[in-house]
């Protein structure tokens, strides 16, 4: 009787403790960290996006700058539609939705990261470009070249990234369907490690030559312009592709700084998963990008 006693004793702990590892993990103050964070970038994010339609509608269509803009909104667009169920999530504690669902609404985040990341790039080259002169304008022939660009960047991501987001996300586990967002087991392999570290670096990497490109453009343009440098327009438009900059340093550059720190010790510190999502929530507020460039009339 004492060893049967013993053996269901262990026997509850362990499922004790099997129930506490798949639990809702985060504290309260995270959570509310985190459900502000998205809510902010759904509201403000939803308000930019629709703004911005209405003033993209008046612009130049054929424009790279444009059509990377209209690509900018259509990706903030995909991941507000996610953000509704990530606050069901943080809210309730549970996640009611299966697993696929978790799957893609975990994917798009990092998606919209790295395709916002994309767009932001392409736009600060294309006006840098026309500041050295090296192009008076950079235009699309046609509209259908405008299209075909756009939809060349959404097939790859479609065939190429959302299938092995999808397919190879949680294969490395079992994972509880009341439970989503917790996909750390797969940083156990060494090629998703080397994949990781590799997008770290080569962010970290770009964000510094935009940083230090657009501050010698501004040194330049301050000393060409120095008697009338408050007042000149060109040194404003300078100003205003720090909003891209600004935004990638505020809202990329954190996680995946965090990112290098974490793959190391996801498995030593309890809390390190949910310190992991609160500096992948910051990604999504480079939603209320469109409302600042409408408010400072970018």
């Amino acid at each position: 009787n004492m060893y049967k006693e013993d053996f269901r004793n262990m026997t509850e702990e362990n499922g004790n403790w099997s129930d506490s590892s798949w639990a809702f993990t985060h504290t309260s103050t995270l959570r509310a960290i985190l459900i502000t964070s998205y809510s902010v970038a759904f509201v403000g994010g939803g308000i930019g996006s629709i703004t911005m339609s209405f003033v993209l509608v008046k612009m130049n269509t054929l424009s790279v700058t444009t059509t990377a803009i209209i690509n900018l909104v259509v990706v903030h667009s995909l991941l507000l539609f996610t953000v509704p169920f990530r606050l069901h999530y943080y809210v309730n504690k549970k996640w009611v939705f299966k697993m696929p669902l978790c799957k893609m609404v975990s994917a798009m985040v990092h998606i919209h990261m790295y395709l916002t990341f994309l767009f932001y790039v392409i736009t600060l080259v294309i006006r840098w470009l026309i500041f050295f002169q090296w192009k008076d304008k950079v235009e699309f022939y046609r509209k259908l070249h405008a299209i075909a660009a756009s939809a060349a960047v959404w097939i790859f991501v479609m065939v190429f990234v959302v299938p092995v987001l999808f397919f190879e996300y949680g294969r490395s586990g079992s994972y509880n369907d009341t439970i989503c967002f917790k996909f750390h087991k797969e940083l156990q392999q060494d090629s998703v490690k080397a994949l990781n570290y590799t997008i770290i670096v080569s962010v970290a990497c770009i964000t510094c030559v935009l940083l230090g490109l657009q501050v010698f453009i501004l040194i330049k343009v301050a000393r060409r312009l120095s008697t009338s440098l408050w007042s000149h327009q060109e040194f404003w438009a300078q100003v205003k592709n720090l909003i891209f900059i600004c935004v990638i340093i505020i809202c990329f550059l954190p996680y995946h700084l965090f990112r290098a720190y974490y793959i190391q010790h996801v498995d030593d510190i309890d809390q390190l998963e949910s310190y992991n999502e609160v500096f992948l929530s910051l990604t999504a507020l480079s939603c209320l990008d469109l409302l600042s460039f409408v408010l400072s009339g970018s």
